[in-house]
């Protein structure tokens, strides 16, 4: 039986794949390679690359800039994220 830490930290492994993937979604619709949106909007493609991934827990201030890329608040991303969760998905146990 999983712990409460291992239920969250798979909880957050499977939340940032689902941003990461609206994040690629979004970068390929705007048809930028990688290297030229990383360019564009002073973001390292290392970084940006391990978002699009869900390899990284992305700071707030970069997740802004990456929404403001795509002409959208931070919210509004994070809305079309939360989109696609399951209905009552929560990181939080009740």
């Amino acid at each position: 039986m999983q712990t409460k830490k291992e239920k969250l930290k798979l909880k957050k492994e499977w939340y940032l794949k689902k941003l990461g993937k609206k994040i690629f979604e979004l970068r390929q619709k705007s048809e930028k390679g990688i290297l030229l949106f990383s360019y564009e909007y002073d973001l390292p493609s290392s970084t940006l690359s391990k978002v699009e991934k869900g390899q990284r827990d992305v700071q707030i201030s970069t997740l802004a800039r990456i929404a403001e890329s795509f002409g959208l608040k931070t919210s509004e991303l994070l809305n079309l994220v939360e989109e696609e969760l399951p209905e009552g998905w929560s990181f939080i146990e009740k």
